[in-house]
């Protein structure tokens, strides 16, 4: 987007690398001036430098103005928004037992289950030493137990669109004193998928109200889009829009389809990876690899909307463990998932969407460190390649793979042939007696032809009938007499003559 039409939407441009906010002078977090509990939680965290976005987020989101924040996944972006938020709801800390006490002052909204989960568990953490109460709902569980926590009133809801209006038609939480809106990965809330549910949650909060968006891709449509529920935004952008993290090594390999769970199983030895995710594009084809690689040796599960919440976050927390030597899992497990030091990423089908490429690779290389992101490209696959190259504007060079027992291609396997088992026709087969089954006797009469009768005019058998005593009386003879009743029964009674 250039500045003519970023003045247009009243977003303010910025000045360094597109990014429009200076850097504070310094950047530590003891410089932000945030609530001594808050700074406590933080240090307990281990932070003491803040990132790029956090620096220049969090002093205008401080300030009350609407932002639009643009990062490389794994930078903090949960942070940037959630401490400032906390600090300024700290002015409604109480420890009152009433519910009308704790109403929903910050929403937030996130794509999907494990996302809202584990920015969750960050503003707990966050929040820890404070009065400020925080929970989570999404679906895929029991709304019970979510409905009895809402009950006794929460200050930051962090949501799934789903389960939110659930729980808004159900009247489970009032939204009318939310003061401030989060759309984590606000790319994915906002495409047509999600849209219909966010215009429906937005209908039931308060116009005036602070609205942050953040994520690691934004589109020239997303922007122009999401100006419609901003209030004079601020563009926040730390890299070059859409841009990989630098610290991430990306390979890209020209594999034939039936050869890429080897290429996988390869380069997971050579490479000596611990752990992996492995993405692909569809819930069977998940299931399927899951299994195929657990049968190479490695301990695997898979992750996919097809399973129940529970298991996927069992998975997940398996694969955090490490349990779990790969993690098979479809785009459910792209985007803000934070995995502690992932060596690696591959993708096994690329993505349909290229935005998708960038969050899937954002899985490894997080906080600094660095990672590996493979992608098997087979020969169907050039026009999503060339989608990804346009995107984040590098070009991509395919590299062969030789595999350590490369299978000839489906058209040059040699067929069996029946010649292959002729040596068995020397080993000698004891002799076989079959009993011939017995059959029934045969009827002459059966066997012999047609003969029609001696005279044609012989009447047939179904003619000679006794006409019944009714025919003489001008009846038709097809038509039956009346049955005698007794006279017990309601019958006439017979005549004498």
């Amino acid at each position: 987007m250039n500045e003519t039409a970023i003045e247009t939407l009243g977003i303010v441009p910025s000045q360094e690398d597109a990014a429009e906010t200076a850097a504070p002078e310094t950047m530590e977090f003891a410089s932000l001036g945030l609530a001594p509990l808050l700074e406590r939680a933080v240090a307990e965290s281990g932070y003491t430098t803040m990132t790029p976005i956090q620096a220049k987020a969090i002093p205008i989101v401080l300030a009350g103005r609407d932002v639009m924040g643009a990062a490389q996944t794994g930078t903090g972006k949960t942070a940037a928004f959630s401490l400032p938020l906390l600090h300024k709801m700290m002015k409604h800390e109480n420890s009152s037992a009433s519910p009308a006490r704790h109403p929903v002052r910050a929403l937030v909204l996130a794509p999907t289950r494990e996302l809202a989960d584990q920015v969750a568990k960050n503003i707990k953490t966050y929040s820890k030493h404070t009065k400020l109460r925080a929970m989570v709902v999404f679906g895929g569980i029991d709304m019970k137990p979510q409905t009895l926590e809402l009950k006794t009133g929460v200050e930051v809801l962090i949501a799934t669109p789903g389960r939110l209006l659930d729980h808004i038609e159900a009247k489970n939480c009032v939204l009318n004193q939310v003061e401030y809106v989060v759309l984590d990965e606000a790319d994915r809330m906002l495409d047509i998928g999600f849209l219909p549910d966010l215009q429906r949650i937005l209908s039931y909060l308060p116009k005036q109200r602070q609205t942050l968006l953040f994520s690691a891709t934004f589109s020239p449509e997303i922007k122009r889009l999401a100006e419609s529920y901003l209030q004079d935004p601020v563009l926040v952008e730390v890299a070059r829009p859409n841009a990989t993290a630098t610290n991430v090594e990306q390979r890209f390999y020209s594999v034939a389809t039936d050869d890429k769970r080897a290429a996988v199983v390869k380069l997971l030895k050579d490479r000596a990876l611990t752990q992996a995710l492995v993405f692909v594009n569809s819930k069977l084809g998940c299931a399927r690899l899951a299994r195929s690689l657990e049968r190479d040796g490695l301990k695997t599960n898979a992750l996919h909307g097809d399973k129940s919440q529970d298991e996927r976050l069992k998975a997940l927390d398996a694969f955090k463990r490490g349990e779990v030597d790969v993690l098979v899992c479809t785009d459910v497990a792209a985007r803000g998932l934070d995995i502690a030091d992932l060596p690696a990423v591959f993708n096994f089908d690329v993505p349909f969407n290229a935005e998708d490429y960038v969050h899937r690779i954002g899985r490894t290389g997080r906080a600094g460190a660095s990672g590996l992101a493979v992608t098997l490209v087979s020969s169907s696959d050039a026009r999503l390649v060339a989608d990804i190259e346009r995107l984040i504007k590098k070009k991509i060079d395919l590299e062969p793979l030789e595999l350590d027992e490369a299978r000839p291609p489906r058209e040059e396997r040699p067929r069996r042939v029946r010649e292959e088992a002729a040596p068995m026709a020397d080993i000698p087969r004891p002799a076989r007696s079959y009993a011939q089954p017995v059959r029934a006797p045969r009827d002459p009469f059966f066997d012999k032809p047609y003969e029609p009768s001696a005279s044609p005019d012989t009447a047939a058998a179904w003619e000679n009938k006794v006409a019944p005593a009714s025919a003489g009386r001008g009846l038709s003879p097809n038509i039956k007499p009346k049955k005698k009743v007794a006279a017990l029964f309601g019958g006439s009674k017979p005549t004498t003559t």
